[in-house]
């Protein structure tokens, strides 16, 4: 049986459906976006600063469900542009260290909250 796993931590979901779904040993974590945690609120003033939010919601999950960016076999990237490509990618990037997930980066005509960035993760214990 499928167990949800939310923190505090990360922002609560904007809509019906859970931060993350541990099934068997896969998490899957729904798609973060630069919400603040502690505010509720935006505080990103560009990409850079949306991405390094994202990836610290991601983390906060992550770190709930007992795993960490080691663990993480997937990722799927939405960007409002894809010319925030690199910027995204670098920030990013930072988070692994090695044996990077596999992955996909899509544009899409708009994101939650008119955000520029959205990133969800599978995640594999063991």
């Amino acid at each position: 049986m499928p167990t949800i796993i939310n923190t505090p931590n990360a922002p609560a979901p904007i809509g019906p459906y859970s931060q993350s779904v541990m099934a068997g040993d896969l998490l899957f974590i729904s798609g973060q976006i630069a919400i603040d945690p502690k505010t509720g609120n935006i505080e990103a003033k560009n990409a850079a600063d949306e991405t390094l939010q994202v990836m610290q919601n991601l983390e906060a999950i992550l770190r709930e469900a007992g795993l960490d960016f080691s663990h993480v076999v997937k990722t799927t990237i939405f960007l409002s542009d894809m010319s925030l490509f690199t910027i995204v990618n670098e920030v990013y990037g930072k988070f692994f260290t090695r044996n990077f997930p596999a992955r996909e980066t899509v544009a899409v005509k708009e994101l939650p909250k008119k955000v520029n960035v959205e990133i969800s993760i599978i995640a594999a214990k063991g």
